[in-house]
């Protein structure tokens, strides 16, 4: 075992899906298949068994370890496995997307072929990220670059509001010290805020590489998702942060950032604006036969009496 923590479960949030029900974290634990059953084995020995087969995804934060049976069991029932930590502010790693469908990634990358639809969509963003109309008759470049400056002016305020010293929004990977404290703040932030969104895009069953405003990059949709909450949680997370003088900014930003995530159930109103930035393309779905969907297996998990088995 990776702790002598007994194990723990949190329902994370009941995000509910068509398919599906909610997430489930696990820490401490050994996740492994028992008579037939998907368990969470603590560190005494105690079994908890876990309703894979209805759930949309299980999260193995730090100290879960998990056995190749359970890994074949998730799959088969559709269940997406995760590796975060940090309240979901990191995602190391994810198995087969549990809820991705054809359908839906069909329509999210048809979306982002077609100019129409894809105006669409980064209009829709705009709209949700600045509460209100974006300009007529503007393309998605013209749009972006409205965007760029509302932005730069975002981040004046807000150091205005905290009284921090501002230049401009500026980091570098490969020297990441050489950066202010703001800066790194926000770094750290926004890269927690990316662990949430890819998360939430796999619960959902889409691509986080298929994006709209962003493009080309294996988190493309990641960014365009985040692009509409930063400014709502973790960017005034990280300006507090150095407001009170941390000595330990990207410590204490994280933390910042997983309570936060934690107290606004960010997970939970992530979920809804995907679907709706997509389906704000117009574009229909594809028809998916019930045959096509991944097939549950009867009882697998199943979670009888929501008691602790030894």
């Amino acid at each position: 075992m990776a702790s002598s923590s007994p194990g723990h479960i949190r329902n994370v949030e009941p995000i509910m899906l068509k398919e599906r029900g909610s997430v489930v974290s696990v820490q401490y634990g050994r996740l492994d298949v028992i008579d037939g059953a998907f368990v969470l084995v603590d560190t005494y020995g105690v079994r908890t068994q876990i309703p894979v087969g209805g759930l949309a995804c299980v999260m193995l934060e730090t100290g879960t370890t998990i056995t190749h049976e359970a890994v074949k069991l998730a799959s088969r029932v559709g269940c997406l496995l995760m590796w975060v930590a940090d309240g979901v502010g990191r995602v190391y790693a994810s198995g087969a997307h549990g809820g991705a469908r054809a359908d839906r990634l069909l329509l999210q990358a048809k979306a982002a072929i077609d100019e129409s639809a894809r105006l669409q969509v980064v209009r829709e963003m705009y709209r949700l990220r600045f509460q209100q109309e974006p300009p007529k008759n503007r393309s998605v470049q013209q749009l972006r670059g409205i965007e760029g400056s509302r932005v730069r002016r975002m981040y004046e305020l807000l150091a205005r509001q905290y009284r921090i010293p501002w230049n401009r929004r500026s980091y570098k990977v490969y020297d990441w010290n050489s950066a202010d404290p703001v800066n790194r703040a926000l770094s750290t932030a926004t890269a927690s805020l990316y662990g949430v969104c890819e998360a939430a895009i796999l619960i959902a069953g889409y691509s986080p590489a298929i994006g709209y405003i962003h493009t080309g990059k294996p988190l493309s949709f990641v960014y365009d998702i985040a692009d509409i909450f930063k400014f709502d949680t973790v960017v005034p997370a990280a300006f507090r942060t150095v407001a009170r003088n941390s000595q330990s900014i990207e410590r204490d930003t994280r933390i910042a950032c997983r309570d936060l995530f934690r107290s606004e159930k960010i997970l939970k109103r992530i979920v809804p604006v995907i679907d709706r930035v997509i389906h704000a393309s117009g574009l229909q779905p594809p028809q998916v036969q019930p045959d096509q969907l991944t097939p549950a297996i009867p009882n697998a998990g199943k979670l009888s009496d929501g008691s602790r088995n030894n």
